[in-house]
């Protein structure tokens, strides 16, 4: 498209090694630029364009991507990915940044999770095609620019409106140099698996860049302490790759993985009313603990239907819609041994600052 636009500034240091191209432009060693790239048009034929940063290094390393906002509603991510890019330090940077903090331009006008054209999801029509559907071609033309010239990347999200995730991340941990990059988020919680395919995780790995999600919230705002964690987790990824040499890892104290599904769960209401949800994400509940209680507008005692936790766990997510139909979920529990759950206590005795962003 001729409708591509680049603002472009050097870097203090001397020059790399390593030009990043995308179609339509570069971006040499020690330069940035804020891009504006066209990726398809309205019904008005005017452009749909993505912000994009590019941060060239001054040292040559690993190119790294930072996506967000692939659901238009997820907000988290945004600021994550536009703090990286606009108020840290990068003039030591070994390597590449390419950030995109929103993806799904239409859905984020909107405020709606799904591209507003015949309601597609933008994140299960990677890595797309340019001859196919409206999110296919905007799935393509992001991923062939900005993804598959990658080295890894990470993709944030929030949890669907209604609902809360504590700040966990999803990878597909039998990928070693996946399961590198998931680690060194430094999460407490990674839930393992491929993921659906279509998503940016699953088909940017399958491609060859090891990318993990960050689940991290709900949709619709900003949450300070989930922010300030995601970039702590960001700092540990760009030392663990040596983007910033001179940074350290960080270890969160301590960590679970989840790869059986025997080991988590979606708790589904039995009955339709109000919720009485007596837990936050983040929270440890105890086996036959109750978790919740629905009620009718009534509250008539002999119709509450408690809801217990069938293992001692971890709320990974719950729900903040308190009204509910049968079937609907009600929270994400995930099961911990008796070493994660007495690392975990030990934590809450502490009063650790990252439980904090938990609850």
């Amino acid at each position: 498209m001729s409708e591509d636009r680049a603002d472009s500034s050097s870097a203090d240091g001397g020059p790399g090694e390593e030009v990043f191209t995308y179609n339509g432009g570069r971006v040499d060693p020690g330069e940035s630029a804020n891009i504006r790239y066209g990726i398809s048009e309205t019904y008005l034929g005017d452009p749909v364009r993505i912000p994009v940063t590019v941060i060239n290094g001054t040292h040559p390393g690993p190119t790294v991507f930072l996506s967000a906002a692939a659901h238009g509603d997820e907000l988290n991510g945004i600021e994550v990915v536009r703090e990286v890019a606009h108020d840290w330090d990068h003039a030591d940077l070994h390597g590449t940044l390419i950030c995109l903090p929103v993806m799904n331009v239409p859905g984020f006008l909107a405020q709606e999770r799904y591209l507003p054209i015949y309601d597609r999801d933008l994140n299960r029509s990677f890595p797309g095609r340019e001859d196919s559907t409206s999110a296919r071609r905007m799935a393509h033309r992001i991923f062939t620019n900005f993804i598959e010239p990658c080295d890894l990347g990470i993709d944030f999200h929030t949890s669907t409106r209604g609902r809360t995730n504590m700040l966990h991340v999803r990878a597909n941990i039998d990928d070693a140099d996946v399961e590198r990059l998931a680690k060194a988020f430094s999460s407490n919680v990674i839930i393992a698996g491929q993921g659906p395919s279509g998503t940016l995780r699953r088909e940017a790995t399958d491609a060859g860049v090891p990318t993990i999600t960050v689940e991290m919230g709900e949709a619709h705002r900003f949450q300070r302490q989930l922010i300030d964690r995601s970039l702590t987790g960001v700092a540990s990824v760009l030392a663990e790759f040596g983007l910033h040499p001179d940074s350290s890892v960080h270890w969160p104290g301590w960590r679970v993985i989840i790869d059986d599904a025997g080991e988590k769960t979606w708790l589904r209401a039995d009955a339709g009313g109000i919720v009485d949800m007596k837990h936050s994400s983040g929270d440890l509940v105890r086996e036959g603990e109750t978790i919740c209680a629905i009620t009718n507008p009534f509250k008539e005692e002999d119709v509450i239907v408690t809801v217990e936790a069938p293992f001692t766990g971890l709320l990974v997510g719950v729900l903040e819609n308190p009204v509910v139909y049968p079937g609907n979920p009600l929270c994400h529990l995930v099961k911990l041994d008796d070493t994660i759950l007495n690392a975990l206590e030990r934590e809450i005795e502490r009063q650790d600052p990252f439980l904090e962003t938990l609850e």
